[in-house]
């Protein structure tokens, strides 16, 4: 067995502090952390990054931050609010800087359970945008977990204490955090430690 804690990360919200999306993946990342697996946000002033550049190799502090966290991670809970049908421009270029990853052992998102939050003022764009990222954890060789959650429509899911007040938003979020945590066990379970891999090796 892996000695150390599950590691999962949550990025994703808004440029605002506290919006209703990153309520959302705190939400979601409050059941990750019940299992016993270390938890890391980032969120708001975390993901303001440079646009990515393929050809410029230079990263800012957040970047290598962002990018060390995914490499880390057994999970990955991404929210992002619904931006004219599709997500937001600030969590799409973070996303791009798993670029970094690909010589990776585990390139991009490999291997890793990632629960997908959607978050738009309706209905079809909250869908819209649940696709879209479903679509690029794909693309990233992730595996997106069987629930993604759609918030939509007019009524606050949320207090403004950040207590989540929709039953039914509620226990979407719980079950997610649950899948990621749950998926990432058993990931570990088929992967030897160092330590065994270098003993077989000898």
């Amino acid at each position: 067995m892996n000695p150390s804690p599950l590691r999962v990360v949550a990025l994703g919200g808004t440029t605002r502090p506290d919006s209703s999306t990153e309520r959302a993946l705190r939400h979601a990342l409050d059941a990750v952390a019940a299992t016993g697996a270390q938890v890391v946000l980032l969120a708001g002033d975390d993901l303001i990054l440079p646009m990515y550049a393929p050809h410029d190799p230079s990263r800012t502090p957040a970047a290598l931050r962002l990018v060390a966290e995914l490499r880390r991670a057994d999970g990955v809970i991404i929210a992002s609010p619904g931006y004219h049908g599709s997500l937001s421009g600030l969590v799409k270029n973070a996303l791009d800087y798993t670029e970094d990853l690909r010589t990776d052992a585990r390139p991009y998102l490999s291997g890793r359970a990632v629960g997908c939050i959607a978050n738009a003022a309706g209905w079809q764009g909250a869908v819209t945008t649940l696709s879209a990222l479903r679509d690029i954890v794909h693309a990233l060789r992730g595996w997106p977990t069987p629930l993604g959650v759609c918030i939509g429509g007019t009524e606050p899911a949320f207090a403004p204490d950040g207590r989540c007040i929709d039953a039914r938003v509620d226990e979407q979020l719980r079950t997610l955090g649950r899948e990621v945590s749950e998926f990432a066990h058993r990931m570990r379970a088929q992967q030897p430690c160092p330590s065994t891999a270098v003993r077989a090796a000898a």
